[in-house]
């Protein structure tokens, strides 16, 4: 099973960085693995999670 999580507008490296990261961990303790992060010209990540 996939999740997919689009974050909010980030348009500064750093900020975008820490929010991954914190989406990241959080998902984890919910039972996901980060598979992939791709930056959108809009400033936006989009994280997709598989489930363990």
């Amino acid at each position: 099973m996939y999740k997919t999580v689009v974050t909010d507008y980030l348009p500064k490296a750093k900020e975008m960085a820490q929010v991954v990261e914190e989406k990241a961990n959080e998902m984890e303790e919910k039972g996901y693995e980060l598979v992939n992060v791709s930056i959108m010209p809009s400033a936006k990540a989009i994280l997709i999670f598989r489930q363990k």
